[in-house]
């Protein structure tokens, strides 16, 4: 390989990711017109390239995903399914401010031999794909037969047909857009201000042994309520009081200690009120009163009848409490503590501008700047897929893609789940790749399977680290 093959010691997230290579490229400028030195990216692969070098598949992964495709796209990737390694040379490259590998945040400025942190540079979709191509040059790809996306990965599928028809032949791009909308970029503004406020941000220079990860958290739950849609969270959590099980899984759910007698009036009102607060420590709260040490916390008990005492240890009276903490808590806690430990504050910040930098008319005077006449120049065979429930990247947005690219076919998920749909209902985007397969790259399907190829490649099965999405129904 003509790049060199690097690793990251002072960047444990890249760790996370099993069997990916990270190559460091000299020297990359990007639109913003700064030039980054020694910049690493990260990949994975799946499949050989045969000798034409035109059977290269490119996947893009979602804002919080890595290189890794069986993580969170494992059951299209197969023998015989949309992402077929025995007809494919598959790849998958990190984004630029990921933590899993690529230039980050979290890898070290050779400038400065420091963590790039806070002073990462601004960067854009359209310089992942400018980089990523020179990780395909390299790997002799002389043409893609086909780019696929979904959500953040869509807008990068979208960016590499503006490359022509001569380098990317076909294009499949699922619940994403043209341009960020501003409902889109007022969301993000509001996850980036819940990382602001936790007091261990320090304008993004923390240590990364301790990390802003209640604003971290915050961040993830209110994305998360976007993912999905109200009636799946509706039929999934309901009014629901927690399992013990759930409260297990969920990190930020405060410990139910054995007690001797029932904490006082005051401190148990204090704890109901901070439920779920991280840094809550009720021995040093509650306008100075002594209290006990015990952390308590009913919070799987629909009607509080603990009695209250006095000082002489006499039953005043007996309290009767509505129930307070939910099974929908629960589940928003637990992902936000995953979360916090598997990603970077800094990190989703600068992946969230680059969001918003998303526009395929931006900066192209060729087409007037225009989102549209961008769309119309397009050449490639399109796909389109939408979620009819998806209210973060809408199906209008789907449309107004297929309308606008000549050679496109628009396909509806008639699924409850929102957007986290692309990530969820496998078999039905299975199919429809795979169709389009079969109609825009038939000779590649058609041709001798590398037989040295087995499915055993990809893996044992295993709970989902860096997908977008941990599916309810599981919770």
């Amino acid at each position: 390989m003509r790049y060199q093959e690097v690793h990251e010691p002072e960047n444990p997230f890249s760790l996370l990711v099993k069997g990916q290579t990270i190559v460091e490229i000299p020297q990359v400028q990007l639109e913003s017109g700064e030039t980054l030195h020694n910049v690493p990216v990260a990949f994975k692969t799946w499949g050989k390239l045969n000798k034409e070098g035109t059977n290269c598949m490119v996947i893009c992964h979602a804002l919080t995903g890595s290189s890794d495709v069986v993580d969170w796209w494992g059951p299209l990737l197969g023998k015989g399914k949309a992402f077929d390694p025995s007809k494919f040379f598959i790849v998958c490259l990190n984004s630029l401010g990921s933590p899993y590998g690529s230039c980050s945040p979290v890898t070290r400025d050779p400038a400065v031999n420091e963590l790039y942190g806070p002073e990462f540079p601004l960067v854009s979709v359209r310089d992942d794909v400018n980089i990523h191509r020179l990780i395909l040059n390299d790997l002799g790809v002389k043409q893609v037969a086909i780019v696929i996306g979904g959500s953040m990965g869509g807008m990068l599928a979208l960016e590499w047909c503006f490359f022509g028809l001569s380098y990317v032949l076909n294009c499949v791009v699922l619940a994403t857009s043209a341009k960020h909308s501003a409902w889109c970029i007022s969301w993000g503004e509001a996850q980036r201000q819940s990382i602001y406020s936790d007091p261990k941000y320090d304008d993004g220079y923390y240590p990364l042994e301790d990390p802003p990860i209640q604003g971290l958290g915050a961040a993830r739950m209110s994305a998360l309520l976007t993912y999905r849609s109200r009636n799946s969270f509706e039929e999934r959590f309901g009014r629901g009081a927690p399992t013990p099980q759930m409260r297990e899984k969920s990190l930020r759910t405060s410990v139910i200690t054995d007690a001797i007698e029932a904490p006082a009036v005051s401190e148990d009102n204090c704890a109901v009120h901070n439920d779920g607060h991280y840094s809550y420590s009720s021995s040093t709260k509650v306008r100075s009163r002594s209290l006990s040490s015990n952390n308590f916390s009913l919070l799987d008990v629909k009607e509080d009848t603990s009695s209250i005492v006095n000082q002489h240890g006499v039953g005043q009276r007996t309290r009767r409490r509505p129930q307070h903490y939910f099974s929908a808590q629960s589940y928003l806690r637990y992902q936000a503590a995953k979360f916090s430990q598997r990603f970077d504050a800094n990190c989703y910040i600068s992946i969230t501008r680059k969001l918003d930098t998303h526009d395929v008319g931006r900066n192209r005077p060729e087409f007037h700047n225009s989102t549209i006449e961008a769309l119309q120049s397009l050449e490639q065979n399109f796909l389109v897929v939408g979620i009819q429930s998806d209210a973060l990247f809408t199906y209008s947005e789907q449309v107004f893609i297929a309308k606008h690219v000549k050679n496109s076919k628009l396909c509806k998920i008639d699924s409850p789940e929102g957007h986290d749909a692309f990530l969820l209902e496998f078999e039905a985007i299975n199919k429809l790749i795979l169709e389009f397969e079969i109609e825009h790259v038939p000779e590649l399907l058609m041709q001798t399977s590398d037989d040295s190829w087995s499915d055993s490649e990809l893996g044992n099965t295993k709970e989902s680290i860096f997908g977008e999405v941990e599916d309810p129904t599981s919770w």
